[in-house]
């Protein structure tokens, strides 16, 4: 009878697992889904409809949703970061998060845009700019992205969810002042999560 119990456990774990998991991948292919449909709307745009084919994505892992401390930085003065184009955009340092991934230890500063902060919409919004091990190989050179609101700072969990990063759009095209991240947001180790090396040439 134990034996029976012990194997019914351990199905409802296997099976309450494998509904998680499915569960997240749906998460990360609505936010990609969403990701594709802001191409759609903005007139700047470097993609229209038909280049979504050569978008390519690791696949979801939710290894790579890691949990972090952050510790805020206060009356941080104004500073640029340099763009692919030559010139500069305004930022102040909003504060660091520290975490594990791939069972190091690694640290990103996130910042807030001066620009956007006099804009009522995007105010609330941090940027996350960093490079990694597989930037040139299998991601963009030049770095990836990742966006968070205020807001998702103020629960007890707090999380960097890698698979969500994307590309700059001078990914896709020239012409574009995408920020370049700065030294403090290279890590040493490969995130293997989020958006890949665009499958078309430019």
């Amino acid at each position: 009878m134990k034996l029976i119990k012990w194997c019914v456990a351990g199905l409802i774990v296997v099976f309450s697992l494998k509904i998680h998991a499915q569960g997240y991948e749906q998460e990360i292919e609505l936010f990609r889904e969403n990701y594709k449909a802001e191409f759609l709307k903005d007139g700047h745009s470097p993609l229209k409809e038909a280049d979504f084919k050569y978008l390519d994505f690791y696949p979801a892992n939710e290894e790579y949703k890691v949990k972090c401390k952050f510790k805020a930085k206060s009356g941080g003065e104004p500073f640029e970061i340099p763009t692919t184009a030559g010139n500069t955009k305004t930022y102040t340092k909003f504060g660091e998060f520290s975490f594990k991934v791939n069972g190091q230890k690694q640290k990103l500063a996130v910042y807030r845009s001066m620009a956007l902060m006099n804009n009522p919409i995007y105010r609330d919004y941090l940027f996350v700019p960093f490079k990694d091990l597989t930037n040139g190989e299998e991601t963009y050179g030049g770095g990836r992205y990742m966006d968070l609101r205020m807001k998702e700072l103020d629960g007890k969990k707090l999380y960097l969810d890698f698979n969500k990063a994307y590309n700059p759009y001078c990914a896709f095209s020239s012409g574009y002042a995408c920020p370049i991240p700065p030294t403090e947001n290279h890590l040493k180790v490969r995130i293997e999560a989020g958006e890949k090396n665009f499958l078309k040439d430019h």
